[in-house]
């Protein structure tokens, strides 16, 4: 029987200039730990003949985060953000994400924070909070 559990998945994230040392991201949401967005990775035309025609374009790599309202991890990100208000430029993301269930380990780099949620919306409960994160390079390795 396979094991495809999340819950033994780990997701390590640093910041160029900021948090040198990768921190251990915790208190994920309870049904939507990260996600990856699917990429487009060529430029398809078919002529007017019928001939395709494809062509290599480079991609962004979009990672979503979703942490529980109470998450310590939380502070990560608005530390980011306060720090990039006072900079007035982008940090830079990097970090790594072990699948163990699957035996997957991705390396991510060159990133910034394309979408920040500056607070949880409060209904019964207060809401978990997104992060958008951008990477120039995904790279997904067995381990």
């Amino acid at each position: 029987m396979a094991d495809i559990t999340s819950a033994n998945s780990t997701l390590f994230m640093g910041v160029t200039n900021l948090f040198t040392v990768p921190q251990q991201l915790q208190g994920f949401s309870n049904d939507d730990m990260y996600s990856m967005a699917n990429v487009d990775t060529k430029e398809v035309m078919m002529g007017a003949d019928g001939i395709l025609s494809a062509g290599y374009i480079p991609q962004v790599k979009i990672l979503e985060v979703t942490l529980q309202a109470d998450s310590p991890s939380n502070t990560f990100f608005e530390t980011v953000y306060a720090a990039e208000e006072a900079a007035k430029a982008p940090f830079f993301f990097f970090g790594n994400i072990n699948q163990s269930s699957v035996g997957r380990n991705y390396t991510l780099t060159n990133g910034v924070m394309k979408n920040y949620s500056p607070m949880a919306q409060a209904k019964k409960v207060l809401q978990p909070r997104k992060f958008e994160i951008h990477f120039q390079v995904t790279l997904g390795v067995p381990v």
